[in-house]
């Protein structure tokens, strides 16, 4: 399998392009402010053909480009409902003081197809499954994409802004909540085995297993299940 990803504009979003292999169908994951370029470089190294667009959540330094992208090639974008509004009106998901600064070099909308994610549905694009997993409190329509274990390859979770080493998403902007992020931590990943490969990391990769052990959110939400 292949996974090619890039920090994207002022907010260093972490955008992914996962395929089979290099040459073949490929999804595109999380293409935010300024990754247009860094797509169309990726998919021109690798010899990609992308088939899907696939959101984590609405915030613009997620979704940003996705028109240009999926104009492009002519793809849908997948985001949960309750985020779809934030491509056409982003500042009413980030808060206007931390979304003017750049609302001005931004188009904003939605691409000509959009698709809805629901809690629970398995997506297979470009060869690959995906099990969705509703993920609420960065934001209401906050969702995970789990990558079952293949061959010598452990599962993955694309965790969006959910999970981090060492921390979780932010709960401070419009449709954040952080003991519902704490439910969704508890629900969607305390039961993932350790080998589990945690997607974005920041900057450096994790596991399930090292957050249990390290992350001070996940390792308080583990401590009573240990004790029981």
């Amino acid at each position: 399998m292949l996974i090619a990803g890039f920090p994207a504009g002022a907010w260093g979003t972490n955008c992914y392009l996962v395929a089979p292999a290099a040459g073949e169908e490929c999804v595109i994951i999380d293409p935010g402010h300024q990754a247009t370029q860094g797509v169309e470089d990726a998919l021109r190294k690798h010899r990609l053909k992308p088939v899907a667009v696939v959101l984590t959540h609405g915030h613009i330094d997620h979704v940003a480009s996705v028109v240009p992208v999926c104009g492009a090639h002519d793809v849908p974008a997948w985001i949960h409902p309750a985020d779809r509004f934030m491509m056409s009106d982003p500042e009413k998901g980030i808060g206007r003081s931390i979304g003017m600064p750049l609302m001005g070099e931004l188009t904003v909308g939605e691409p000509d197809d959009v698709k809805e994610l629901a809690d629970g549905s398995e997506l297979t694009l470009a060869g690959l499954e995906f099990a969705v997993s509703h993920a609420p409190g960065h934001t209401k329509g906050s969702v995970t994409f789990r990558m079952p274990e293949a061959a010598d390859i452990p599962q993955i979770l694309f965790s969006g802004d959910l999970l981090f080493a060492g921390s979780i998403g932010r709960t401070d902007m419009p449709g954040g909540d952080h003991a519902e992020i704490l439910e969704s931590l508890a629900r969607v990943c305390l039961p993932l085995d350790d080998s589990t490969v945690v997607l974005p990391g920041h900057n450096e990769q994790t596991t399930i297993g090292r957050e249990r052990a390290t992350n001070p959110y996940l390792r308080d939400l583990a401590a009573p299940r240990r004790g029981m």
